[in-house]
Formats: structure tokens, C-alpha cells, sequence
């Protein structure tokens, strides 16, 4: 496993922040493509090879005991042990008994997007508009737009635009939202429009996506503040808000790396990059939280190139010098990037054990922000850290780390709950009135959408008990 000791009172340099950052943002498969970059490309990275527990096999931190063997036998319950494993040191774990968590939406991928898409969507949809909606989804590029047409397609299938538009509307509200839409531009609007109906959307947001996407994707942020009159770090706050809440690459969310879609290795959330179990496979025991790191070992910088230097000509010292201070640089961003998981991971667990331990209706609406404000960092370094990452739940399953951040996993688990309880089909607007009493406030828009997200058909559908 990779060790640190990470010192709080150091000053942070903008090049050590930057790379930090850069570090964080990315899952456990794409930092292994960063650390074998940093490997093949500086001779002062070396990685040594670990100590490992003798009772557990765990990798055992530099001149530390093990996280889980040597904890206290008095230690809190409440709390979880929290530390960084490599990705070859999972041990098999006995399954228990899941029946107490509902089946939740966010099972393992195994459909390709359009399969995954019309699933949702298709109990709304009428046979026509079936063959329309599987015509449009089988001609999405890897980022989840349309390669044809709407008017190519109205003629194909010989009926009015609006009728492709109203099946691309549907398509575009399932998830991930914005999936169907012809650019960025679109889909950033669409899903503007439905994060309105669970969060306040800063003034000028629509505007400035609708309006100067052209000016918002050079970041020429003073000249849209110039046309819309508002100060520039008013602009800055409002692209902050659109950089940690929107998407303008909607298939990326859910297929393949974030930075290569079109990677063969599209299975993402079968490689989680947390792990969460329970000490000794005992529900009343303490949760234990694994960050999944790509090697074992230690990566520090080579000693034996430190005294390579001093035994170096002068003319190739300022070369090796600039590869020891490159090499120092990443071991510490990586070290900070550890570090910041740890925390992120601590403060969830902690937060949201219910929910691990009971089921999806019992997950708390917390925010990136209220998570930012606890840890006290900057909300953007949450959104990085949980951006494309997946975890194991105790019960095996596999959830993107962004679900234990999702409003609406509580209102659809009791939203299923309504509909199976029903005596006769209810409509939409009946199901909101319900969730309306029990403290959950949605629009029927809403309700239809995540009725949809459940594969609930809609009342008229629906046959009574």
C-alpha cells in the first residue's frame, strides 16, 4: 500500500495543488495509467516492496501495525477504521444476508447505454415510439449524443418532428440525464431543468449556457461578465456551480473512463474503488473502509538516484535534480490525495451509516457542499473526489460514490414502496401527495421521472392487487 505522513502545516504551492487536484479526480483504474506514466518516465520513482500482517495478510504500513489486527478491542463501534489498500490485497469475503436492502438502481453495469436507457423509459412509451426511441439510442456517440438527424429520422419513420422531439424529451430525462441530446449545449440545459426541481439554479446560469456557451467553453469569463453586466467573480461562481453540478458529456457519467469513453474496459463499476465491510463479517461490528490503491508497495523517490547525483558530472546534475523534484512533487500530491479520500471517506461512513447498514431508504440528504463545509475544503475538491469512483457496499453491491450524495435514492426507494402498497393504481399526482405526507416534496414531473428511473409503469398501465 502507499504510506505517508501528511503534515498539515506545510504551505501548498500552486503546482502541488494543481497536481493534487489532478489526482484526485481520477478512479483507482486511471491513477494506475497515471503511476505507470510517472514510472516509465522518471528514473527517481521507485516502488519497494511491502510488509504484510502475519495474521491477516494486510499490507502493513512503514514501521506501522496493521489497521485492522491492532485496533483496540474497546474501540467505538461507531466508527470506522478508514485506510488506504492495494488493489490486489482484496480478501475473499463471506456474503450475508442482504434482505433487509431493497433492490437498488445502481446494480453493477452490464447493458450497453442503450439497453441500460430503454429499460427506463420503455413503459411510457407506446410500440411506435418504441421503434423511434431504440432508432435514435442505437446512433449515440460514445459521449452520449446523437450521430443522426432529427429530420433524417422524421422522414425515415414518416411522421412529424415533434414526434422524434417528444421521444427524445423522454430519452433525455431518463439516466444519465441529457443522454440523446445533440451537443453539450443541450444537455447542460436539460439538466439545468431538472436540477431545478430539487436545488435553487444561480441567477444567469441558463443564460450563460443558452446564451455564450461558445464564450463559457474558452473560459473568457470577462467578457461574459461584461454582456450580462455582472462582476466577473459572479461569473466565476456561477461556472463553478455548472462545472460541479452539470455534465456537458452525459455517457461519461456511467460508461467507460471519464477521459476515454471509448476505452474496451466499459465494466467501470466492477472495479470498485472503495471497499466497505464489516470487521470480521459481523453486522454489529465495526465498518471497515478500504481506498483501493493500483500496486502494493511503497512508491517513494529512489534513494540510490539521490546518491547517483552526487557522484554525477555537473552538466546532467540539473537534469537528475529536476527528476528527484518531479519525483518528490507527485509522491507528496499522492500522498494528499490519500490523505483527502480518508477524510471524504470517514465523514460519509460516518454520516450515512444508516443507509450501508439498513437500506436505501434510510440514506440522508447531504449535499457536496454541506460535506465541503464539515471538512472545511472547498466544495470543488469533493466533486472531484467523488466524481467517476464507485464503492462495494457491505451487501456486495457496487454504487457509484456520488449515490450517497442522491436526493431522490430515499424518494424512489419510498416511491416503490407507494406503488406496491397501492390498493388501486395511483397517479402521479396522487403519488406526489403522498411522499408530499411523508416530508418528501417533489414535482409530478418528478414523480414521473423517477417512477420511470424505477421501471414503474405509469396508473393507466398499471393492473390493481
Amino acid at each position: 500500500m502507499f504510506q505517508y505522513q501528511y503534515q498539515v502545516h506545510k504551505p501548498i504551492t500552486t503546482a502541488h495543488l494543481a497536481q493534487t487536484m489532478t489526482l484526485l479526480s481520477l478512479s483507482a483504474f486511471e491513477l494506475k495509467q497515471q503511476i505507470d506514466s510517472e514510472l516509465a518516465s522518471n528514473p527517481a520513482l521507485e516502488i519497494i516492496e511491502e510488509r504484510r500482517c502475519p495474521h491477516c495478510k494486510r499490507v502493513l504500513p512503514d514501521n506501522g501495525a496493521c489497521p485492522i489486527c491492532s485496533r483496540p478491542m474497546n474501540s467505538d463501534v461507531d466508527e470506522p477504521i478508514v485506510y488506504v489498500s492495494p488493489m490486489d490485497d482484496f480478501i475473499p469475503r463471506s456474503d450475508y444476508d442482504d434482505s433487509d436492502y431493497s433492490e437498488e438502481p445502481f446494480s453493477p453495469v452490464t447493458d450497453d447505454l442503450t439497453s441500460y436507457v430503454i429499460k427506463q423509459i420503455a413503459p411510457e412509451l407506446s410500440k411506435d415510439q418504441q421503434l423511434i426511441a431504440v432508432h435514435l439510442l442505437t446512433n449515440l456517440d460514445d459521449d452520449g449524443f446523437l450521430s443522426v438527424n432529427l429530420m433524417d429520422v422524421a422522414r425515415y419513420f414518416h411522421v412529424p418532428i415533434s414526434t422524434i422531439e417528444e421521444v427524445q424529451k423522454i430519452i433525455q430525462l431518463a439516466d444519465p440525464i441529457g443522454v440523446g441530446s445533440v451537443n453539450p449545449q443541450q444537455a447542460l440545459l436539460v439538466q439545468l431543468e431538472v436540477l431545478s426541481d430539487s436545488i435553487t439554479i444561480p441567477e444567469h446560469a441558463y443564460e450563460i449556457i443558452k446564451d455564450y456557451m461558445d464564450l463559457l467553453s474558452k473560459r473568457q469569463h470577462p467578457e461574459i461578465a461584461k454582456r450580462l453586466k455582472i462582476s466577473v467573480q459572479r461569473v466565476e461562481k456561477i461556472v463553478e456551480f455548472i462545472s460541479d453540478n452539470l455534465n456537458p458529456f452525459p455517457a461519461r457519467s456511467h460508461w467507460g473512463s471519464v477521459r476515454n469513453p471509448s476505452s474496451p474496459d466499459t465494466n467501470v463499476y466492477h472495479r470498485p474503488d472503495v471497499l466497505i465491510s464489516f470487521a470480521n463479517d459481523d453486522q454489529k461490528s465495526q465498518l471497515i473502509v478500504e481506498i483501493i490503491m493500483p500496486y502494493s508497495g511503497t512508491l517513494q523517490v529512489s534513494p540510490l538516484y539521490k546518491q547517483t547525483i552526487k557522484e554525477t558530472d555537473a552538466e546532467l546534475k540539473d537534469a537528475m535534480k529536476g527528476d528527484l523534484e518531479k519525483a518528490s512533487l507527485f509522491v507528496k500530491c499522492l500522498q494528499q490525495r490519500n490523505h483527502t479520500m480518508q477524510r471524504l471517506m470517514h465523514e460519509l461512513v460516518m454520516i450515512q451509516k444508516s443507509y450501508l447498514t439498513k437500506g436505501e431508504k434510510f440514506l440522508k440528504p447531504i449535499t457536496r457542499a454541506s460535506l465541503a463545509e464539515e471538512l472545511e475544503v472547498h466544495e470543488s475538491t469533493i466533486s472531484r473526489a467523488v466524481s467517476g469512483k464507485s464503492v462495494q457496499l457491505p451487501n456486495k453491491k457496487i454504487v457509484p460514490l456520488a449515490a450517497f450524495f442522491d436526493r431522490s435514492l430515499s424518494a424512489r426507494t419510498i416511491l416503490r414502496e407507494i406503488v406496491s402498497s397501492e390498493s388501486k393504481p395511483l397517479s402521479d399526482t396522487e403519488i406526489q401527495k403522498k411522499l408530499d405526507e411523508r416530508g418528501i416534496q417533489v414535482a409530478r414531473r418528478t414523480v414521473a421521472k423517477y417512477r420511470a428511473m424505477e421501471g414503474i409503469l405509469p396508473a393507466h398501465l398499471r393492473q390493481a392487487p
